[in-house]
Formats: structure tokens, C-alpha cells, sequence
């Protein structure tokens, strides 16, 4: 496996996350997600993983980015903020190859192999 966690250092569910695959003693790469956030390949691997953009915008932010993305209409447009501006995603973000999900999910995690 080759297991990377993007997160916010801050994140509740992130250090799940870490605390997780720290027990069953799985190496894993942590991405300071704010800080730098994912390349373009990983972006769409990402997206295409989850399902598209709406599944990896933070919701429940009270950012009034997330706010105006409410009323947007334009995936692209959505796409395109979320890329440049990392921290509005919800975390954590593990990826496993081409597979990844969004949030704290070790149901999903237990079937990777």
C-alpha cells in the first residue's frame, strides 16, 4: 500500500486518520494540506475517486467561500476555487493509488490491500 493522508494539522478526523493506520502499522506520507496542498494529477485522481467536487468541498466551513459556492452552478468554477484554495476541502483526504476517500472512512481502509 502506499498510503498518503492530506490534512490539516488541526483536524480531528485527520489525526484519526494517523492514529488508524499508526495501529495496524501501516507507513503512510502526511500532506499538510493548506499548506501545500494537492498537485494537478492528484486533484483529478482525487475527484475521480470521490465522485466529483461537491463530495470533497467542506460544507459545514463557515468560510463564505463555501457560502457562495452554495448558489454555484459550474463544477469547473467550483473545481477551480477548491484547487487554489486547499483548506476548503474536507479532511482528511487518504489516497491508496487511484483509490481515495474523504473524511474518517475505516471501513473503506480495512479493504485496501
Amino acid at each position: 500500500m502506499n498510503i498518503q493522508i492530506f490534512g490539516k494539522s488541526k483536524c480531528f478526523d485527520t489525526k484519526k486518520a494517523e492514529r488508524y493506520f499508526k495501529e495496524r502499522r501501516i507507513k503512510y506520507q502526511f500532506v499538510d494540506l493548506p499548506r501545500f496542498g494537492l498537485s494537478g494529477k492528484e486533484f483529478d485522481s482525487v475527484l475521480r475517486a470521490v465522485g466529483g467536487i461537491d463530495k470533497l468541498i467542506d460544507w459545514e466551513s463557515k468560510s463564505q467561500d463555501v457560502t457562495l459556492m452554495r448558489y454555484m452552478d459550474d463544477p469547473r468554477a467550483k473545481e477551480d476555487k477548491v484547487f487554489d484554495e486547499p483548506g476548503l476541502m474536507k479532511t482528511p483526504i487518504v489516497r491508496n493509488g487511484k483509490s481515495a476517500t474523504v473524511g474518517f472512512c475505516p471501513d473503506v481502509w480495512a479493504t485496501w490491500e
